[in-house]
Formats: structure tokens, sequence, C-alpha cells
């Protein structure tokens, strides 16, 4: 499906990409399967959690440095301002960048506006935010409110926009447009491509642009030895600077998960080149990745001798931590790319990965290339992965399975995930901060932290004796997967080779 920026609203990724919730069975599995066109969403009858797009959206939007972002809801919806004004300080702190709060705020729609439509209260809430900071451009985030009762936003934000002289951007971003709440992502890209990226002035062939969260910049060092310069977006950058995207030899995206619809759109709208390649972690991935940009840029050779050097010089550290992780067993929960970059990661340190719990499935991207298939590069690469579960972040399930198959440890990107390992005294890593983990030398940090969590578990052991786990044991004694597909499930059961349900 092309994208379509004449219309204000994304295509949500059910549609546009065929993405699913549900599922379980083993990675190989879900690869073929979405291959040969059979992939289907499976149905929970009984669910614990669901996440919602818009903060996904504001995760991106509220860190330009010169916008205001305005939540069009109730003022509940604005609740992950606090996170991303906390995440915005320590990752400028972390880039050496001036230390500052975010501009956003709610238009704190209440009980009558949902009876008397709320475009009033929007049209004052832009202009007092305009007012108030002086912002270079407007994002205005939906809610489910603002949709139910069906305000036209879009109207009301393109007459501001002549009002104030500046982009007022309509983010369509409804938790119940889609049930993959990592379209948040694309509806932010979707209006930054719109309304803020600008037709090319000049062309700039050592220019890259890196679509990436806030973490610590690696790239700096490591693209100066190729003659290549690092533009990290959409953190911390300005509206001037994301409105001469298009003037970049190429992008690349470090989690396909956020990346995959602004990579595609600006080689789309402006011949900027998307780099189709796995992600840059591991040693396999991180070869195919440089070499690909190496083909784009013209760089091949000093690619190379990049590769050459890096793979030498951690080769002694490399080998020692294999050594010591030979034999251990690692269970994984994450956003479908970080989910795979930790399976990717784990393998490449001899560690069995004897299940995952994955928060969606994209069975491709919006370049529609197979090359840039993360799931299918670990499958091809290193194997298979048992115990495969496509689950929105349903503790009981992940709580359940590691209770049964009990791993080493446990690998999580996301905080409220990683308190069920500890209470199961299994070490636990919240990986966070993703940029340590992205190329060579990214491996070799996050072995050494693996190491170091294995063989000081005294703390979560301890934890674990002193625990409580709120789930019955008419549950803990069930197949994990009794709720998904059919009421009578037979087939989604762990793998027996390391559990028998």
């Amino acid at each position: 499906m092309k994208i379509n920026l004449e219309i204000p609203e994304v295509a949500i990724r059910e549609k546009r990409l065929g993405s699913i919730t549900g599922f379980c069975g083993t990675a190989e599995g879900l690869v073929k399967t979405a291959r040969c066109g059979k992939l289907k969403e499976e149905n929970r009858s009984f669910s614990q959690w669901a996440g919602c797009s818009v903060g996904k959206a504001l995760c991106q939007l509220s860190m330009i440095q010169d916008a205001v972002v305005i939540q069009h809801g109730p003022i509940g919806c604005s609740g992950e301002f606090a996170k991303f004004g906390f995440v915005n300080r320590v990752g400028q702190k972390e880039r050496d960048f001036t230390v500052k709060n975010i501009s956003a705020v709610s238009s704190n729609l209440e009980e009558k506006d949902t009876i008397y439509g709320g475009g009033v209260k929007l049209r004052k809430t832009i202009k007092k935010a305009f007012d108030r900071f002086n912002p270079k451009a407007i994002f205005v985030t939906t809610s489910c409110a603002s949709g139910i009762i069906g305000d036209d936003i879009e109207s009301i934000v393109e007459k501001s926009e002549k009002e104030l002289g500046i982009p007022v951007v309509y983010i369509s971003c409804e938790g119940f447009r889609s049930r993959v709440w990592t379209t948040g992502f694309d509806a932010a890209f979707h209006g930054i491509l719109r309304k803020i990226v600008k037709p090319p002035v000049e062309k700039k062939k050592d220019v890259i642009n890196i679509i990436n969260f806030w973490g610590s910049d690696v790239f700096t060092n490591l693209f100066k030895k190729i003659g290549l310069k690092a533009n990290y977006i959409v953190p911390f950058t300005t509206v001037e600077q994301l409105s001469k995207l298009s003037e970049a030899a190429a992008s690349v995206q470090i989690c396909s998960t956020l990346g995959t619809y602004l990579a595609a759109g600006l080689e789309q709208e402006y011949g900027v080149l998307e780099v189709k390649a796995p992600q840059p972690y591991g040693i396999a991935g991180t070869d195919s990745w440089f070499r690909e940009l190496g083909k784009v840029t013209g760089k091949e050779k000093k690619v190379e001798e990049l590769i050459k050097s890096e793979k030498e010089r951690i080769t002694p550290q490399l080998e020692e931590l294999r050594s010591r992780l030979k034999g251990k067993t690692g269970y994984i929960t994450a956003g479908a790319a970080y989910g795979h970059i930790f399976a990717t990661l784990l393998k490449e340190l001899n560690i069995n990965v004897i299940g995952a719990s994955v928060y969606h499935h994209d069975p491709v991207y919006d370049n529609r290339s197979e090359s840039t298939d993360t799931l299918g590069h670990v499958v091809k690469n290193y194997g298979d992965i048992p115990n495969y579960d496509v689950s929105n972040k349903q503790s009981f399930e992940f709580v359940n399975v590691l209770n049964k198959i009990k791993p080493d440890i446990c690998i999580t990107r996301h905080p409220g995930m990683a308190i069920w390992g500890v209470r199961l005294g299994i070490p636990t890593l919240l990986w966070a901060t993703e940029n340590l983990s992205i190329g060579y030398q990214g491996l070799i940090n996050f072995g050494e932290r693996i190491l170091d969590l294995i063989e000081n578990d005294e703390f979560v052991k301890n934890i674990a004796e002193h625990s409580e786990l709120p789930y019955t044991d008419w549950w803990m004694n069930q197949n994990p997967y009794s709720f998904l597909g059919s009421k009578n499930n037979t087939k989604n059961k762990l793998h027996k080779h390391h559990v028998e349900v």
C-alpha cells in the first residue's frame, strides 16, 4: 500500500501491513505463515491490558524542542506527559543538550464537552499554547473521547494554521482506532511528512537520518570513520531540522517497529534511500546493515575496513563471554523489533532462547522488502525460537509461561514487565537504553550485563522468597494460552521439549 499524504489520517497497521497481536507457536512458523499470506489474528477471550497509540505519538512529538503538543482529550489521557518530560530531560543530558522541559498541554475535555463538542475548547487551547510558548509548530493529538464525539479537528487546525502562520498538525491517534498501538508512531510521522518536511533545497551526500528513540549517541564516532554524519530524529530535533529531512542521503532505522513508516515515506516522496537491512545488532545484523549503508552512500571500501577493525577489536572479549554463557537459557518480552533484537544478541552470546513474548507482529514493513524482516533474520541466521507468543502485554500469560519454563535470565525493555521475572526469582534485565547494544561494542556491553546478572542472582532469589503473586494456583496450573484462539484450544501449548503442560 502506497503511503498517501493527501489524507489527514494514517492507515492503521492492521489494514496497511496486516499486523496482529495474537499468536502462539514458533518463530519459524510465524515467519512462514506470514510470508505465504495465511497469517490471521488469534483473539483472546480474556484480556488484562491494552496499549494506546497516543503514548507512541507523544513519545516522538513531545521531544521536538521548539514545538508544542496539545493532547485533545480528558486530562487523564495526558498522563504520559510526566514520563516523556523526564525522558526528555535525561536524554538531553546524555546528548549534552540544554536541559529543559517539554512543551505539552491538554485541552482538558470534560463531561459537558462530550455533549456539546470540544471544538471551541480546542481552538482556545491552540491560541493559548501559541501565546505562551511561541512555538515553531503545534501538534494536536487526538483521544478516544474526541474521536467518539466527532470533533472536526482537521478543519480547526487548518483555520488555526492560517491565523497563526505556523504549521498546526492534526495527529489522528485515538486509542480505539488500532489494537496495534505502534500505529501511534505512524500517526506522528504521517503528520510530520504532511506538514513539516519540505522538498530539498540542497542534497547532502554525507548526512544519514537515524530514526531513533532518545538514547545515547553511538553513531557520531562510528560514522566519522566512514565519512558520514549522523542526523538523529525525531527526539531533540527542531522543526527546522525536521523540515530538511529530505536533504539527507539516506535513512536508517534503529527499530523497524518505530521507523518503518517514516523511512518509507521519505524514500517515496523525496528519494531519500532507506537502508533495507536487518537492524545493527549482533555480528550478522551489523555487518549487513553497514554493508548496505556503504552501498547506498558509495562508502563500501571504508565500511569493510570498519567492519574488519571492529570485529578484531571485540573478538577476545566476545569469545570469553560466549564461553561463560554457553548453555544458559533466556526468555524475552519486548516490542516486536526489540524482541527480535534481544533474540539476536542472546543467540550471539551462546544463550539458548527458549521463548519470547512480543507485543505485536508486522508480517511486512512499509518498504515491502524481505531484507528488513527482523524475525526472518533471526530464524535464518540463528535458528528457531519455541514458545513464541505474540501478546499485547498480557501479564497473566507471561507470568504463567515464565513460571513453567524457568529460564536462567529474562530480558525486557519495559519496566512494567520486569518485576514479574524478579518476583519469580529469575534474574531479569531491563534493557531500556537500546543504543548501548547497537553494533559490535553493543554486543559486548549487553553480554557483560547479562553475565553480571546471572552470576549475582541472590537479590532476585531473596525477592522471590518474600513475594506473593496475584495469580492463583488455578491459573498457574493451566495452559498459559487457554484464552487465546478457540474455546477448546488444543494447539497453543508450550513446547514440550522444555516443559509439559
